[in-house]
């Protein structure tokens, strides 16, 4: 299984040091001489691992494989990425929700994920720790932020915009890339209420063009890494005999 192949400009994760630290780069390299052109030497499978090298990153690979190789859940169907509303994108968007919520020990009204946030889909099988690295590859924190009514219909704008933001907790009706008809906790939304959103801190900082959420009224931190909120979720799931599954649920009503 690649390791960890997904990187955005985000919060490095702690992948990047297990990769370098695999690739023996806990040195200062010093570059002794310089090559000519005709000493490059084209790097191919045929090409032999050096013994010791191999000797000295063995223990590492072999931990970092039991770690990466465990089976924390099973899905028996795929869980698939997508735009407007899909099923990985509401599955993270409502656990971000609910995790979020049971640190924080409040209730709080939305959580919300993007689609470039998740790398990779959930494929139908065993889930791993490695599955859920290669989904969220980023050392995120899941922040809670108090908005304005008028932050809030802007994030319901953007995510009617551009179609790549996933809303928990909340709907809307999407006509001509406009979003209407914003319900949230079942209730119509309210312009001149504050409300609450799970999220991450890339996000909160702007991230994915994002710009409108360091308007927040309050940002809080829980300690909570975005990553380490799907592996609880599908524990959690797995402890009670639960699949991991999830679906498109409506939350979204297109409207040509």
């Amino acid at each position: 299984m690649p390791l960890f192949p997904y990187f955005r400009t985000r919060h490095l994760s702690l992948s990047v040091a297990v990769a370098l630290l695999l690739a023996g780069c806990q040195k200062e390299l010093v570059p002794a001489a310089s090559l000519s052109p005709t000493t490059d030497i084209p790097i191919t499978t045929q090409l032999s691992a050096d013994p010791t090298a191999e000797t000295t990153i063995m223990p590492y690979r072999t931990r970092v494989d039991q770690t990466m190789n465990e089976v924390i859940g099973q899905a028996p169907e795929a869980i698939d990425r997508g735009i407007i509303e899909s099923p990985l994108g509401n599955f993270v968007a409502d656990l971000s929700r609910s995790q979020t919520m049971a640190v924080y020990g409040k209730p709080i009204d939305m959580g919300a994920m993007t689609n470039g946030g998740l790398r990779n889909p959930i494929d139908k099988g065993p889930i791993t720790v490695g599955d859920v690295f290669e989904m969220m590859p980023f050392e995120n924190e899941m922040l809670v932020l108090t908005l304005s009514g008028a932050t809030v219909k802007e994030m319901f704008d953007f995510a009617a915009r551009t179609k790549i933001l996933f809303v928990a907790n909340a709907s809307y009706t999407l006509r001509n890339s406009q979003a209407e008809s914003i319900s949230i906790g079942g209730k119509p939304f309210d312009i001149n209420k504050t409300y609450t959103l799970a999220i991450s801190d890339y996000l909160a900082n702007g991230g994915d063009s994002m710009g409108f959420l360091k308007n927040a009224l309050k940002v809080e931190k829980i300690g909570l890494l975005a990553r380490d909120a799907i592996m609880k979720e599908i524990k959690q799931r797995t402890a009670q005999g639960q699949p991991v599954v999830a679906q498109k649920d409506g939350r979204v009503k297109v409207l040509n």
